[in-house]
Order: structure tokens, then C-alpha cells, then sequence
């Protein structure tokens, strides 16, 4: 019990030492509406997480023998929440430790973004009842009328982390990147209002003793370029995880495994020849920055073709449309990764069986 109360300690005193850049120009929740290019958006992401800095997400893996993740890509979702409903439902189903989404998650219209917001709520609260222990107090408030369907009246409760949610606040773990389809139309106001911002990192806890972390790296390529702004702060290390070694008080790395997730892919699919929406600089400075951040896995969307890379040590993984319309019969179109507690690292193609509604 000493040894977890001393990691949860660790965990929270990592979170409140993200340093993240601030700026004075806009709002981090999207309320620019027009000509949000990929410098604002980047700005609007560290303002956001600069006022945010405790809420900084670390997932807990380190007891576990094995721990997976799920990653989907280009939904497009608009009336009809099958396909993304059906993903979520078998991450929920496997116990994945989190969800990944690669972009373009919604066609550009106010009343897709109502659906899927309203979903990602209706999924926190299957994950809250899942995942910990449900305190109903609707009986306390009004003892005449029957609160149970009324998620308001629960709190959540973290027996691991001695922490406690209404479950609005439950920390869901679904992680999107941002896609060109996202912010078509002014769509970054409605993008960013739910998921707030467009350039983050993620650590899941892989040991307790000596302190490991596995590292997931969310990049902002909807416009297919990283732009000035993203690049200065991959340079000044933003991104390099330097606050969690400073804090664990380690000599060495303290990642084991990293991951890293774009939208815009970097390989034309069934060739090594590089794709033209970066670019040639970009291309040569993220490689280079992949080697430096000894990248496990690259994560791609955007064309809607699967594609598997290999360049160095780093596997790129470009996956298929998860989008009924797309694709209307059912197919291969997530993948789900294996990370054991050895280190040892697989990954599966998953079947998506939804069909679109007549």
C-alpha cells in the first residue's frame, strides 16, 4: 500500500510538471471560427494544456502481464454512429487500455459533432460503470422519483487512484488526432470543443519499480504539413518527455516503448516512395525525429489504404477507412496492439462487422 500511495504520488507530481507553452491569441476550445490554420490550432492545443496541466492522463498498465490498445481511423461519421459505436463497443468489450482515432472522425456538419459527442458521452458512462466502483445518490435528492437513468446522479469511484467523478469528469480514454475533414468548413470550432486539443502526449505506467513509462505522441498533420510552430516545439522538446525524468529522479530513459499518431500518412501505400502531402523537409525532419524518439510504431490514416511500412526500426501502419460509407461491407478495419510486460510487442488486424443502415 506504501509503494502505490508513493507511485500515486509520483503520477500526480508528473502531471503538475508538464510544461507546456502558453500563447495570448486565442481560445483553447475552439471559438476562432474562420482561418484556424495548423500554427493556431497548435498554439490553441499548449494554451489549452497550460491551464490544464493536472489533468494530464497517465494510464496504469503496471500490473498487468499484458495491455492492448485499439486504433481506428477515418470515420467520417455523420447520422449514423455504427461504425465508430461498433469500435468503441470492442474496445470496451477487450478491456483495451485506450482508444486511438487517426482522424477525420466526423464529415464537417454541427449536428455530426451533436452525435458524436453524444456518444462519447454515452461510452464514458459504460466505462465509468465498467471500470469503477458506482455510488447512486438519485434516492437522496428525490426519493419519489426514480434517478437511475439519469447519469448525474452517480459518482465514480477510483479505489486506485483514491480519486472520485461525476461522470462528466470520468477520464475516458479516447485519444483523436485531427484530419483535413475535421476543420473543413470552420470544423476546428466544434473539433476542438470536445476534444480541446490537436498536439498531446500520452504515458501509460509499465512499472512501478523501477519507474517505465510507454509514450504515445499525437501529432497535428490535418493540413499535411506540421507547420512552423509544431516543429519549434518538437525541436525545444516538448514532446521528449524530460519533465517525467526529472521528476522520477532516473539516469536513463524512462520509455520503454513509444507510439506516434497522424493523420496524414507518410508512404504512398505498397511502395517506399513518399507520400506528396508533406512536404520533402518535413518527411526527412519527422524520420529523424521518429529515430530520435526510437519509435515502436507509426500510426497512419487519411488515404483510406491499408499499407504496412518498414523503415529503420519503425513499423508505419497506414489503416483503411472505418467509414460504412467507404467501406459498406464489413472488413479488417482497426488494429489492435499487444504490449506484454517483457516488452514484447504484436499487433492484429479487427474485424468490423456494421453495415450501414437502409
Amino acid at each position: 500500500m506504501v509503494k502505490m500511495k508513493k507511485t500515486g504520488f509520483v503520477l500526480m507530481t508528473i502531471a503538475l510538471m508538464m510544461l507546456f507553452v502558453s500563447c495570448e491569441k486565442v481560445s483553447p476550445i475552439g471559438v476562432l471560427v474562420s482561418g484556424t490554420g495548423v500554427e493556431d490550432r497548435i498554439k490553441m492545443s499548449h494554451l489549452y494544456y497550460s491551464e490544464h496541466k493536472a489533468e494530464v492522463k497517465v494510464q496504469r498498465a503496471d500490473e498487468l502481464d499484458e495491455y492492448t490498445f485499439l486504433v481506428g481511423a477515418d470515420s467520417h461519421l455523420t447520422t449514423d454512429d455504427g461504425r465508430m459505436r461498433e469500435m468503441l463497443q470492442i474496445g470496451l468489450d477487450n478491456d483495451d487500455l485506450l482508444f486511438a482515432h487517426l482522424g477525420d472522425i466526423a464529415d464537417t456538419k454541427a449536428e455530426y459533432y451533436i452525435t458524436l459527442e453524444d456518444l462519447i458521452d454515452e461510452y464514458r458512462w459504460k466505462y465509468a460503470k465498467k471500470n469503477y466502483v458506482e455510488v447512486y445518490f438519485g434516492d437522496d435528492v428525490n426519493e419519489d422519483k426514480d434517478l437511475k437513468d439519469d447519469p448525474d446522479y452517480y459518482i465514480y469511484v477510483d479505489t486506485v487512484e483514491e480519486k472520485s467523478y461525476n461522470v462528466r469528469d470520468v477520464p475516458f480514454p479516447f485519444y483523436p488526432v485531427v484530419g483535413n475533414h475535421d476543420i473543413t468548413h470552420n470544423g476546428w470550432a466544434l473539433w476542438s470543443n470536445i476534444f480541446h486539443s490537436s498536439f498531446y502526449d500520452v504515458y501509460v505506467l509499465v512499472s512501478d519499480d523501477p519507474l517505465l513509462f510507454d509514450h504515445f505522441i499525437f501529432l497535428d498533420t490535418a493540413n499535411g504539413t506540421l507547420g512552423a510552430e509544431q516543429v519549434k516545439l518538437i525541436e525545444q522538446g516538448v514532446l521528449d518527455g524530460k519533465e517525467i525524468a526529472t521528476v522520477v529522479g532516473q539516469e536513463g530513459s524512462v520509455f520503454r516503448h513509444t507510439f506516434v499518431f497522424s493523420h496524414t500518412n507518410l508512404f504512398r501505400p505498397s511502395s517506399l516512395q513518399f507520400a506528396s502531402t508533406f512536404a520533402r523537409e518535413e518527411t526527412f525532419f519527422l524520420l529523424k525525429q521518429f529515430d530520435k524518439w526510437n519509435v515502436d510504431i507509426v500510426f497512419m490514416g487519411h488515404v483510406h489504404k491499408w499499407d504496412e511500412q518498414k523503415n529503420g526500426d519503425t513499423v508505419y501502419l497506414t489503416l483503411d477507412s472505418m467509414c460504412e460509407a467507404n467501406n459498406p461491407a464489413p472488413g479488417d478495419y482497426l488494429v489492435r496492439v499487444h504490449v506484454k510486460k517483457d516488452g514484447t510487442i504484436s499487433w492484429e488486424r479487427v474485424k468490423m462487422n456494421y453495415t450501414p443502415k437502409k
